[in-house]
């Protein structure tokens, strides 16, 4: 299935963070933490079974190692984000969006 049809069928889970072209990069923490919700939401389980455990640790870390080797491989000419600019517009983003609601 191309790209394009894929990313319409399935919008990304909220969150699961955009970890590339930060600076300062992303820590190993941040990594783990979208490798954690990606097993989570692909296996339809925030915490696994005892029989399952292992094996969703297991993805977990396995995740998280190519999801490092990803973004220490990804390349673009734009400019770095600013981490401390990209909270505020999602906060702004938020406010408005709950104020919306109310």
């Amino acid at each position: 299935m191309p790209w394009e049809v894929l990313g319409k069928l399935n919008a990304m889970c909220r969150n699961i963070k955009t970890l590339h072209n930060f600076e300062p990069p992303a820590t190993e923490d941040e990594i783990r933490a979208a490798a954690l919700q990606y097993v989570r939401k692909v296996s339809g389980s925030t915490k696994p079974s005892k029989a399952n455990e292992e094996v969703f640790a297991r993805a977990v870390d396995e995740i998280a190692h190519v999801t490092h080797h990803l973004l220490a491989e990804l390349v673009t000419a734009a400019t770095p984000r600013d981490r401390e600019v990209e909270v505020t517009r999602a906060r702004a983003r938020a406010e408005r969006r709950f104020e919306q609601a109310a």
